[in-house]
């Protein structure tokens, strides 16, 4: 196994183990490989939900470019239902479960056909 197969296999005990869900490991596969090289940096491979300009980013690149969605108060309510469930306190919240959580969240897996 390779390296983004390794952290796939973590993303999806994340979602098993923090987040209580069973991960759709075709989709969760398709939205790591949509994070691109951010998987492999240790800064960018998170989401810093602490910091408003992060979430913000969170909120234009990701639900409003790359799924299309339009900016509504309920993006910003939808993040913070996703920061919720990983749990606030929960140090490393990796960007690719994130993005999986709030593709989920909005039923937007077509666009990961």
């Amino acid at each position: 196994m390779g390296k983004r197969d390794d952290l796939i296999a973590q993303y999806a005990d994340d979602l098993r183990n923090k987040c209580g869900m069973e991960p759709d490991m075709d989709l969760l596969t398709k939205v790591t490989i949509g994070c691109g090289p951010a998987i492999y940096n240790a800064d960018a491979s998170t989401v810093a939900a602490t910091q408003p300009a992060e979430l913000e980013t969170v909120k234009n690149n990701f639900l409003m470019k790359k799924l299309g969605l339009a900016d509504s108060p309920d993006l910003m309510a939808a993040i913070n239902s996703v920061i919720e469930t990983y749990g606030r306190s929960e140090r490393n919240k990796y960007r690719a479960v994130v993005y999986y959580m709030l593709t989920k969240h909005f039923g937007k897996d077509s666009i990961y056909g």
